[in-house]
């Protein structure tokens, strides 16, 4: 167990609002935080105690850097697992650990091991080259996605037949990729589970999830789903968590057909953009939960108090929400269009 009074930091990788939320509750808990990214000004480097600014890949930065932290975690799953292991490499943990990090960086990886475990997927073929493309069979339409980097709907295309498929595959600067069969689904749901070092599992409720464009709008909870639905996906993401011998908090998304089945899209290893309701609805959050996990503390079983819904503030929807009620700022300077700037809890 790594206590407060330690004085060395919890280290994370990322500066963005997943480690800014995550720091500050790391400090709420009484542990330094040292941030790690290539950006000047990130959002979580103003609330942590120090920063480093350096690219993943210099190697001499990773090692100084680790070497005042206690334990490091990651807040974005496009952190290269080549900077996990040189911080591993002078004896410094990192939880989650790489293998979850390496198998949810490709999405070929992941449905693969998903299946692998047991987890149902949908339909989805894998297209790396010409030769691939000119096999595909397609009796639907399906969303052609590149294998590394997406995120937000980015690096994916919808195609209705083969010649959009063609096309699609060259905006894709024909980078290796799948094309996932659509599913026909009633509703979008995700799952968000935390795992102790000692192999402690706690379970959040389901959420439901509205998506446009790609991106995340609004998480609400309690879904409108079956108690076997609800229990389909722990029994999911418990054997994920496990296989994975993963620390810390996960997510799960699936998507839920008419007969109340889940069929598994993909996961995240960190914190979770539909768990951001957590910390206003239950006796724990999710980024407390995942301090205590990568530090040792003992996990808290999870219970919601209130109905919510979490919507998210893209762009500039922000300014009209500024310090009303549920109100959280990602403390993120430029405001873009459909850029999550912050989001909104509301307690039904």
């Amino acid at each position: 167990m790594i206590l407060p009074s330690d004085s060395r930091c919890v280290g994370i990788l990322g500066g963005g609002q997943l480690g800014r939320l995550l720091a500050l509750e790391a400090a709420r808990l009484g542990y330094d935080v040292a941030i790690f990214c290539p950006e000047q000004d990130c959002p979580a480097s103003r609330v942590a105690a120090s920063s480093t600014i350096a690219e993943y890949e210099n190697r001499d930065a990773l090692r100084q850097f680790a070497m005042n932290c206690a334990v490091v975690t990651f807040e974005f799953e496009n952190v290269p697992v080549s900077a996990v292991a040189e911080i591993e490499k002078i004896g410094v943990n990192v939880f989650p650990n790489k293998n979850a990090l390496d198998k949810s960086q490709d999405r070929l990886t992941e449905k693969n091991f998903l299946n692998s475990i047991g987890i149902t997927t949908g339909s989805f073929q894998e297209i790396d080259s010409s030769t691939d493309l000119e096999k595909i069979s397609m009796a639907k339409g399906g969303f052609l996605k590149r294998r590394r980097f997406g995120y937000d709907g980015k690096g994916q295309i919808y195609v209705k037949n083969y010649r959009e498929l063609e096309n699609a595959w060259e905006k894709l600067s024909k980078q290796p990729a799948i094309l996932e069969d659509r599913v026909d689904f009633a509703r979008e749901v995700s799952i968000i589970a935390a795992r102790s070092r000692n192999g402690q599992v706690v379970i959040y409720d389901p959420s439901e999830n509205f998506h446009k464009d790609g991106i995340l709008r609004n998480a609400t909870v309690p879904a409108n789903i079956s108690e076997r639905t609800s229990q389909a996906a722990r029994e999911a993401i418990t054997v994920l968590i496990n296989k994975l011998e993963y620390v810390g908090v996960l997510a799960l998304e699936f998507f839920v057909l008419g007969n109340g089945e889940v069929i598994a899209n993909e996961f995240a290893p960190r914190v979770h953009n539909s768990g951001h309701w957590t910390p206003e609805a239950c006796n724990v959050g999710q980024f407390e939960q995942h301090i205590r996990a990568i530090t040792g503390l003992p996990l808290i079983p999870p219970r919601r108090y209130h109905d919510v819904e979490m919507s998210n503030l893209l762009g500039d929807s922000i300014r009209e929400h500024i310090g009303l009620e549920g109100y959280t700022s990602y403390g993120k300077r430029a405001v873009k269009e459909d850029r999550k700037m912050g989001h909104v809890v509301t307690i039904k």
